[in-house]
């Protein structure tokens, strides 16, 4: 890995990039880099020629028995571990592990693959379009790191998606003599936790290794060098206790890597503790009751599209006079007025801003966040400062503890600390120049190994959400007559809940998948492809999902989608689209769409929707080219508010990293 040891890296006793570089804040300057470096097949001539050499050694490989490929495999490690990831080394191992996957998976690697785990060796980012198989393409790279002796985490974005991928490629790692391990929410367990990572390749969630990551820190403390380490581990074999759960942070392969490391990179993770304590949970009843008590307008503004609510000094003094008039029905610290206000205003956020169904869901007495660029439900996380307190004081459930904040850590600083960072994703063009000036990270596009067959129709935009729906329906059962599998894509639960309500009054037999029935994921998705079916999703059958198609569907057209709500960012959106056409399969897909969903009523003002909606006669859609942009800056607007967001996270580290220098490691 010689690539990757530069000053401030280590291979101690765990390994990781003791001071990462800080990330290069203007990405118009990443940008203009990557262009200068070039694009498209000129980039790929290196990782062409490392391809046609490992297909060359392959089929040597065909006509070797099983017995010999494993003396070869054995072999083969040894050579890595005493000479490195040379070229040579690096292509002979492509050839092994691709010769393996076809004995025990029957699949053997494409070359576009072969070129998509080629990039990633290099330590860079592959775009493969959706389909393309990059849950294979990842097991090139990961299983000579393995051989090489080099731990690898193969990070995912959710645990269905971690389990599943690390059970269906498992007999590859076998067949060359490595261990699997995965990590997910289910392993409660620490010692089952330390054998997974004890692995030769781990498949994990980024959240799982990220909080295991805080763990080990409040275990090592500041000490970052390699005595208080060996101390520590001398420790582990006296008391036969270990106590840390990473071996470190050597080779990361990340998949969905733009939904990972931009997507998800605006909250910083938080490691904490729940601190019991009986006057909060009245003092969050009091904040929602005052909260209750000022008008909207006058008292206080929610700023929807920037997720904040600001009281005003009217609402100041409205405050104050409550809480005087209230006199000692009141807890003592309502008397300060900043925190005061502080609590007022998370009740505020509570009411307003964090809607049920949308941001979240109660289930078994519980609030439970809903992942919004998955649609899946993050059971170990919860809103901080007393947000998700107030939240379930709103609901009605039992109140959980406050959480103390005992570690803290961006995606930002966390993947920038492996010593060598690659990954891979449907839709990473979008984003290239943030990718490379935060964490170094090259993007190479892959060409596909077929034609793409894919049939996107134009937008179609409405005035008002009540004349969508019955659009959406009257084209699902249009689709559905011909024999084909509709998926219908949703951005929120509250909104597949509707199409499915809508649908079973039509008496269409659909599926519905959402955060509610996540347990049945896999029989749903599994299904989605069969002629007729009818599903209806949220983002949860956006990524790392492959909907085959049933007998006889191809020959009809395919499967179609049809989304109905604009995602926060194109790529997500994308990332829908790519459910069908996939591995040059036909399909087909379409955007049904209103100037009353959350995108658009976010950035226009409702008078100038209802202009827009005198445009056209009712139950008529807009104009297609007056339609398009509006979504197409709509959606703009939010990208770059993400962007600055993610850019004043990294901002607060490293303000916060020069500030407590002295102290050692911020997190």
């Amino acid at each position: 890995m010689s690539r990757d040891l530069r000053p401030g890296a280590t291979l101690g006793p765990y390994p990781e990039r003791l001071d990462p570089p800080p990330g290069r804040l203007d990405a118009g300057a990443a940008r203009l880099r990557n262009a200068l470096r070039g694009r498209g097949k000129r980039r790929l001539a290196p990782f062409r020629a490392q391809v046609a050499r490992a297909l060359a050694e392959g089929k040597v490989l065909e006509k070797r028995s099983d017995v010999e490929l494993g003396s070869l495999a054995r072999e083969l490690q040894g050579r890595l571990r005493k000479e490195g990831l040379t070229e040579a080394l690096v292509a002979r191992a492509f050839a092994l592990v691709r010769e393996v996957s076809g004995r025990t998976l029957g699949m053997r690697h494409y070359e576009s693959q072969m070129l998509g785990g080629a990039v990633m060796m290099s330590g860079r980012l592959a775009e493969m379009e959706t389909g393309e198989g990059k849950t294979l393409t990842a097991t090139l790279p990961a299983a000579t790191a393995g051989l090489a002796g080099i731990p690898v985490h193969v990070i995912t974005v959710n645990d269905y998606l971690a389990a599943r991928d690390a059970k269906l490629m498992a007999p590859v790692y076998e067949a060359l003599g490595l261990r699997v391990g995965t990590v997910t929410e289910e392993v409660v367990d620490p010692d089952a936790r330390r054998r997974s990572y004890a692995a030769d390749v781990t498949y994990a969630t980024n959240k799982q290794l990220a909080f295991d990551y805080l763990r080990d820190r409040l275990v090592r403390g500041n000490a970052r060098g390699r005595l208080p380490l060996q101390l520590e581990r001398l420790h582990a074999r006296q008391s036969r206790i270990d106590r840390l759960m990473l071996r470190g942070l050597c080779f990361a392969i990340v998949d969905e890597a733009d939904s990972v490391m931009i997507d998800e990179a605006r909250t910083p993770l938080i490691l904490s503790r729940t601190v019991e304590c009986e006057q909060e949970e009245r003092l969050y009843r009091q904040a929602i009751e005052l909260a209750e008590g000022l008008e909207r307008g006058s008292d206080y503004r929610v700023r929807v599209h920037e997720r904040l609510v600001e009281i005003s000094e009217a609402g100041r003094n409205r405050l104050a006079l409550a809480v005087e008039t209230a006199g000692d029905e009141l807890e003592a610290v309502w008397s300060g007025e900043r925190r005061r206000v502080e609590l007022v205003s998370q009740a505020l956020s509570a009411l307003h801003l964090f809607q049920r169904d949308h941001d979240y869901i109660v289930r078994d007495g519980k609030v439970q966040i809903v992942d919004p660029h998955t649609g899946r439900i993050m059971a170990d996380r919860s809103w901080e400062r007393g947000l998700h307190q107030l939240v379930e004081t709103k609901e009605g459930v039992e109140v959980t503890g406050r959480r103390e904040t005992l570690a803290r850590i961006s995606y930002q600083q966390f993947f920038r600390r492996y010593l060598r960072l690659s990954g891979m994703t449907g839709t990473a063009e979008e984003v290239a120049g943030e990718l490379a000036s935060v964490y170094d990270l090259d993007v190479v596009r892959i060409p596909t190994h077929r034609p793409r067959q894919r049939k996107v129709a134009r937008d179609v935009v409405y005035a008002k959400e009540s004349e969508k729906w019955p659009a959406v329906l009257a084209r699902v059962r249009e689709v559905h007559a011909e024999g084909r599998p509709v998926l219908v894509g949703t951005c929120s639960v509250a909104s597949s809940e509707r199409m499915s309500a809508l649908l079973e009054e039509a008496g269409l037999p659909h599926q519905l998948l959402n955060a509610r029935q996540d347990q049945h994921e896999a029989e749903i998705v599994a299904r989605a492809g069969e002629p007729g079916r009818i599903t209806v999703a949220t983002n949860m059958a956006g990524r790392g999902t492959d909907i085959g198609l049933g007998e006889g569907v191809a020959e009809q057209g395919g499967l179609h989608v049809v989304a109905t709500e604009r995602a926060e960012a194109g790529r997500i959106d994308r990332q829908l689209r790519g459910r069908c056409g996939r591995q040059g399969d036909p399909g087909s897909c379409e955007a049904i769409l209103s100037l009353d969903d959350e995108l658009p009523s976010q950035f226009y003002r409702p008078v100038v929707r209802q202009l827009l909606r005198n445009l056209r006669a009712p139950g008529r859609a807009l104009p297609r080219i007056l339609g398009e942009m509006l979504m197409y800056f709509a959606q703009r607007a939010v990208e770059r508010r993400h962007v600055r967001m993610r850019r004043e996270l990294r901002q607060l580290d490293e303000r916060l990293g020069e500030a407590l220098a002295f102290a050692g490691p911020t997190e």
